[in-house]
């Protein structure tokens, strides 16, 4: 990106000062350097999305942002439905809650390494990964929109898990306000077999150690210790979630004029949020978020039950599940007034600061954990929400390290076979029905993660807790 086309106003925030048709600015929270190596396409999205009806403070870039459909990947809007605010099926994204959660063991690293490679095993046994990956779990009309509806309680309440784990997710592990009705009966199809499934892209279940503490009382409070080992989950909405995006931006783009938006980019397809379109985009989207949150629940099961075959002594204690593509209605300060704004994160993490009424009691003088995927041979995080982050961004972070560089340029320059056997010479086991997904996802496609949560932990939108490595990953 050229720097001269933005005003610098620390190391870490630079602006795109409203011009054109613009309603506010454009903020962009990275490093120099990470800025630099974005695309421009970046620059474009934020103009575009500034330029939407109802847009509250700034169009926001996370410091992992790069180019997405409509929005950037990385990018952040709310908008006010009082005063003509629009919802944006591309400002969610197509996988809908696509999102990481946290699981301790209570095991250490030395309990770990002799049976790392049974655990990869019984994992990948365990866990269905892949493209078009079908699980043992099928649903029917009655049990699908149940599904939808309920979330990880319905999971819970179906035997996948404990009812202790709702009070560690997200909106208490059920989105209200779903409208199964407004799931197409193709969305529904695509996802009959597809429960308890990881997908394929950069969707991972990884084994990892923790091998950095940086806020020692946070990380005691979230009960990490270094030489610790946690599992990560990474997935989302599957064929539904994709789906719903599809069939909604469809019918945006058709309809978008008939409400008076004169849209940028067609990409960028939205309704008011009060209008009968609008409202039925808010229900489905709903509904796949509780798909979402119902599927990481059911593999927390499947995961659970294959390392009790293993290690018996394992605990897997739910530290956190947060969502990274979602629109959520929430309070926020806007000019000295309070008001209900929609929040859109794409490729964006939900980060609320210790005191915010939103948080679970477990972590109300804390902050709500911040979970940062890494990129099956690079570092993960744990960071936690801050309480200036709510001004600086509507409380929302960076999700990942966000790519910079596409799959089919990854695929020219990489063979997933190789990328396994280097991985496997750093202690780092992968297992995947697909060399290919590996290549795709090589962790040199992706920009520096380090970088990438310093920047986020500059800016105050989050900081960071703990610093967390690969010892086993389950890829599609």
């Amino acid at each position: 990106m050229d720097l001269s086309l933005l005003t610098r106003k620390s190391d870490v925030e630079w602006w795109i000062e409203p011009h054109g048709g613009m309603r506010v600015p454009g903020i962009i929270y990275a490093s120099e350097a990470l800025v630099k190596d974005m695309d421009a396409k970046v620059y474009e999205q934020l103009m575009n999305v500034a330029t939407l009806p109802g847009i509250e403070r700034a169009s926001y870039a996370m410091p992992d942002a790069h180019w997405g459909y409509g929005f950037p990947i990385g990018g952040v809007a709310a908008f006010d439905a009082d005063r003509g605010g629009v919802v944006s099926a591309g400002g969610v994204g197509f996988d809908i809650s696509c999102g990481v959660r946290v699981l301790a063991t209570g095991l250490t690293m030395q309990e770990v390494e002799p049976i790392k490679k049974r655990l990869a095993d019984e994992l990948s046994r365990s866990v269905p990964a892949g493209v078009g990956s079908v699980g043992r779990l099928r649903l029917d009309a009655g049990e699908m929109d149940a599904m939808l509806t309920g979330g990880a309680r319905w999971a819970v309440d179906r035997g996948y898990g404990a009812a202790a784990d709702l009070e560690r997710i997200e909106e208490h592990g059920c989105m209200t306000g779903a409208r199964p009705d407004e799931v197409s009966e193709r969305a529904k199809n695509r996802q009959r077999d597809e429960m308890g499934t990881l997908g394929s892209g950069n969707h991972y279940l990884e084994v990892q150690q923790v091998v950095k503490i940086l806020d020692p009382a946070v990380a005691a409070a979230f009960q990490l210790r270094e030489g610790d080992v946690v599992v990560s989950i990474h997935c989302g909405s599957r064929g539904l979630g994709h789906q719903v995006g599809t069939d909604f931006l469809k019918r945006m783009a058709i309809e978008a004029s008939t409400y008076g938006i004169a849209l940028p980019d067609r990409e960028l397809a939205c309704a008011p949020i009060d209008s009968p379109l609008g409202q039925a985009y808010l229900g489905a989207m709903r509904a796949a978020t509780n798909c979402a949150l119902a599927n990481r629940q059911i593999i927390t099961h499947l995961v659970r039950r294959a390392w009790a075959g293993i290690a018996p002594r394992a605990d897997l204690t739910l530290l956190y599940d947060v969502s990274h593509n979602t629109c959520k209605v929430e309070s926020h300060q806007v000019d000295g007034q309070t008001k209900p704004l929609f929040v859109h994160r794409k490729g964006a993490t939900r980060a609320l600061g210790p005191g915010h009424p939103d948080l679970p009691p477990v972590f109300a003088s804390i902050g709500q954990p911040v979970l940062i995927g890494g990129t099956m041979g690079t570092a993960s995080y744990v960071l936690v929400g801050t309480s200036d982050g709510l001004a600086r961004s509507f409380a929302s972070s960076c999700h990942g390290a966000g790519r910079s560089m596409s799959r089919h340029a990854a695929v020219k320059r990489w063979r997933g076979r190789q990328l396994i056997d280097e991985l496997a010479g750093r202690g780092i086991l992968i297992r995947s029905p697909s060399p290919r997904g590996v290549a795709e996802e090589a962790p040199g496609a992706y920009k520096d993660v380090v970088a990438v949560v310093d920047a986020a932990d500059r800016a105050g939108l989050s900081r960071t807790v703990a610093r967390l490595e690969p010892l086993v990953c389950i890829k599609g």
